[in-house]
């Protein structure tokens, strides 16, 4: 069992990143495209400073999930991205109970892993360390 976790760990690694970087990716772009959307909706939310933070919100899914897609400094991409999952759980989700948080509640678990386990060998971040 070792054997297979040292040869394929990363590859696993590399799977989870593709995954979370493509949710991110396509969900920040969207919210970017539509900014002004997204500030009614958080101003629905009664999200404070609405204007700031959707655009903080966007940059932050847009580019946070093409940092976790190369493996490029994850720990503050997984870190901020996992925030962002606290919080849209705490303030869209918590009514709906599991059922509506699951999504959520799984992209938390993998940013969480991410930034815990690192990106693996198939990154940037590997690259820059072994130099």
């Amino acid at each position: 069992m070792t054997y297979i976790h040292q040869r394929f760990g990363d590859v696993g690694l590399f799977i989870l990143r593709t995954g979370v970087a493509a949710i991110f990716i396509f969900s920040g772009w969207d919210k970017l495209m539509n900014i002004n959307g997204t500030t009614i909706f958080l101003e629905g939310l009664a999200i404070p400073y609405p204007v700031i933070m959707a655009w903080l919100l966007s940059v932050t899914e847009f580019f946070g999930g093409i940092l976790i897609l190369f493996g490029a400094y994850t720990k503050i991409p997984a870190l901020l991205l996992a925030i962002v999952m606290i919080v849209a759980i705490y303030t869209t989700k918590m009514d709906g109970g599991f059922l509506d948080a699951r999504l959520n509640i799984l992209l938390l678990c993998s940013t969480l892993a991410l930034f815990f386990t690192g990106a693996g060998d198939y990154s940037v971040d590997y690259k820059i360390r072994n130099r």
